[in-house]
């Protein structure tokens, strides 16, 4: 995108700032620290027109003053100018230069917007960095400069760009500076329209969202401060309870939901084996696989996210912590077109690779997590909750579980695996996301898994949270040091846990094709298992 500026974040000639300042492609300069516009060596008091490529707008045009009770000061903070009849707030991008204006001529209904406006954050979010106490999310402009002025101009307060209308959507775009305030105090417009919008945004930052109850005499922020009644929208703004979905309801009312049929599975595993004893794949369910090192639990996995890929229509979401997200990438690529692309030996044209990338990559329905950096709990979380609220991905893959525990400061592995698996079951059912999640096994006692020993939930490591709290547990066996190729290659799937349907035991067994680089169900003395 053409931004308009030919150079950014540089000093300013007017006053001190020594990065506050911006020139466009004309030669004219806005200072973002004391707010003035020039060219330089000429009168900078000229109202500049700029046009950044889809519709011109005027950067600095009008004067602050106070409107609607909101002082001079906090209009010149958030970008609220007037110019005779016109009201202009000012949108900035993810970098706080402006990008797009709202005028409003009298009302709500008759306004109009200048500028890219795609490339705007939240209304007042340039002025307040990640990681506050307190943030407050209003339904217009007047409200989020009203609420930082009640507060004693001292907790961050924003708007949504559009209305109620927008509120998710932009929300949803912003989730990640959202989410790093520790409360999250939705402040929307009394009626129907504004609260509906207040328990969908609520939704999006699960326990430390708080909705605003107006007192019935006012309908927004600006309303208490027009009146001269601060006092009582701090105490609504204060008495603000967390927000928690609807949820309590009476046995006697459940005959419509219970007389329904039984829901099937969302999608199917990629063999027939393991459906006849699961049922499929559900929503709401956490799926962790085990197995021996080296035994091939992120190849299964990847199997069974690339049959999701090509099964449903819904957005996944890829946490693999033991590679490279171009690992990952690769060999999903390697799986649609029948080549093992990640292996250096193997040639392939580049319109192989390209029909394997628009078929997996290229779909835009995969989001991957770039590990460098923090694997702690609560970052994990965050991402899993982000992956599944910002872009609605239904399935999570997560590889493994070992890598976040060993990531823990309290040392105690049995401790740590039990708050991984806590959060991630109370995260699971919060989102209904179906969430697949590996996880390694201790070592027996004689033959090793990674010789073909059977698995069994007391093999699982460190601690019995990860049986109790996961609704399906898939136990994989392979003999990697059989002296038959067949033998080496081949992966016997058992359910060792099974909520759904109870059913346990040897579900069926996958041949690794070293050729292809896919796992496909083996019939084995005259039947597939």
């Amino acid at each position: 995108m053409n931004s308009g500026w030919a150079k950014t974040h540089h000093a300013c000639e007017v006053c001190s700032s020594s990065d506050g300042a911006s020139t466009n492609h004309d030669g004219w300069t806005t200072c973002f620290s004391c707010g003035e516009r020039y060219k330089s060596g000429e009168n900078y008091n000229n109202v500049i027109t700029e046009d950044i490529g889809v519709v011109s707008m005027e950067v600095g045009r009008g004067r602050h003053q106070m409107i609607r009770s909101i002082t001079q000061n906090t209009c010149e903070r958030y970008g609220i100018s007037v110019d005779g009849d016109d009201i202009i707030f000012e949108y900035r991008d993810k970098d706080s230069l402006v990008c797009a204006q709202k005028v409003r001529i009298g009302s709500k209904e008759n306004q109009r917007s200048f500028g890219v406006w795609g490339e705007g954050v939240l209304f007042g979010q340039h002025l307040f960095p990640k990681g506050g106490r307190y943030l407050t999310i209003t339904e217009g402009e007047f409200d989020a400069a009203s609420a930082y002025q009640m507060s004693g101009s001292k907790y961050a307060s924003v708007s949504i760009k559009n209305g109620a209308q927008s509120a998710l959507k932009d929300c949803k775009s912003q989730y990640e500076w959202i989410d790093s305030f520790d409360n999250v105090i939705i402040c929307f417009d009394s009626d129907e329209a504004g609260q509906t919008a207040a328990k969908e945004v609520a939704s999006l930052f699960a326990g430390k969202a708080r909705v605003v109850k107006h007192h019935p005499d006012f309908k927004d922020a600006n309303e208490y401060l027009e009146r001269c009644r601060a006092d009582d929208f701090k105490s609504a703004w204060w008495a603000a309870e967390i927000h928690t979905p609807d949820g309590i309801i009476a046995g006697k009312s459940l005959w419509e939901a219970v007389n329904q049929p039984v829901e099937k599975a969302s999608v199917q595993y990629p063999w027939n084996g393991l459906n006849d004893l699961t049922y499929g794949i559900r929503n709401y369910e956490l799926v962790t696989l085990t197995a021996g090192s080296g035994v091939g639990k992120s190849q299964v996995m990847r199997e069974v996210l690339y049959h999701v890929l090509q099964n449903t229509e819904s957005n996944i979401g890829c946490i693999f912590l033991e590679e490279s997200v171009t690992k990952t990438a690769q060999s999903l690529m390697s799986l649609h077109s029948g080549k093992r692309l990640h292996i250096p030996t193997v040639e392939s044209t580049e319109e192989e690779r390209r029909d394997a990338f628009n078929a997996t990559l290229g779909s835009d329905r995969l989001f991957f997590y770039d590990h460098f950096g923090s694997t702690s709990v609560e970052n994990i979380v965050g991402q899993v909750r982000y992956l599944s609220k910002a872009h609605d991905c239904k399935y999570v893959f997560l590889d493994h579980l070992s890598i976040i525990v060993s990531a823990q400061e309290n040392g105690d592995e049995r401790k740590a695996i039990d708050e991984v698996m806590t959060r991630l079951r109370m995260l699971t059912q919060e989102t209904g996301i179906a969430l697949f999640l590996v996880s390694h096994l201790r070592r027996p006692a004689g033959k090793g898994h990674e010789e073909g020993a059977a698995t069994s939930l007391s093999d699982l490591r460190g601690s019995a949270s990860i049986a109790q709290l996961s609704d399906i547990v898939l136990g994989f066996e392979r003999n990697g040091q059989a002296e038959n190729v067949e033998d080496r290659n081949t992966t016997y799937i058992r359910v060792l846990k099974n909520r759904f349907s109870g059913e346990t035991g040897l579900a069926t067994a996958v041949s690794y094709d070293q050729d292809t680089g896919r796992m496909s169900e083996v019939i084995i003395e005259g039947e597939v298992l």
